[in-house]
């Protein structure tokens, strides 16, 4: 039961692409904070699930019909200073001013798969359209996106040298091989 705080969602990870744990402006996509009565010793610590709401997020029992996704990660800071969140997240939260939350939706369908298109990363897999002057989003590999995809990230490398000659589009992934290769579809 997404409603209408999952197509706001989606539009907020389209905004998050090629920045990591990051969105557009540089900040976690999503924000949390806590309300009273919480489930565990950490607000959202990892495990720990949320709701999904139409502008905050709060966290609920897994086992409650409310539950929508779970923390897989949860770090302290920034997340412009701090580690990149898990590959397959599905969105990002921001926890007021004690860190972030990389998160994982509890049923399909998961933006942040390969294929996806969509998550806070882009990973091999993924596909991408041209945006804009040197700009590339993610789009469902599928073609159920409103862009059709044009290129599918094959592989990441350390360097662009170590990709394969058959790559036509080098994209920035992060992350300890920041360089995604990607083919033309």
């Amino acid at each position: 039961m997404r409603g209408t705080g999952a197509v706001g969602l989606a539009c907020l990870l389209l905004a998050a692409l090629l920045t990591g744990c990051r969105g557009s402006a540089g900040t976690p996509v999503g924000d949390a904070r806590p309300t009273g009565g919480g489930y565990g010793a950490e607000f959202l610590a990892v495990g720990m699930c949320s709701s999904f709401g139409t502008t905050d997020f709060t966290e609920v029992s897994c086992t409650s019909e409310r539950a929508a996704a779970r923390v897989v990660a949860r770090y302290d800071g920034a997340a412009a200073d701090g580690p990149l969140c898990p590959a397959t997240t599905d969105f990002v939260l921001h926890i007021g001013t004690q860190g972030y939350a990389c998160m994982r939706d509890l049923e399909p369908p998961h933006p942040g798969d390969p294929g996806g298109g969509g998550g806070p990363r882009t990973i091999p897999g993924d596909c991408v359209y041209a945006s804009g002057a040197g700009q590339v989003r993610e789009t469902p590999c599928d073609g159920s996106g409103a862009h059709r995809p044009q290129y599918r990230i094959t592989g990441a490398a350390a360097t662009r040298a170590e990709c394969p000659a058959s790559t036509a589009l080098y994209v920035q992934l992060g992350g300890s091989k920041p360089v995604g290769c990607a083919r033309r579809l």
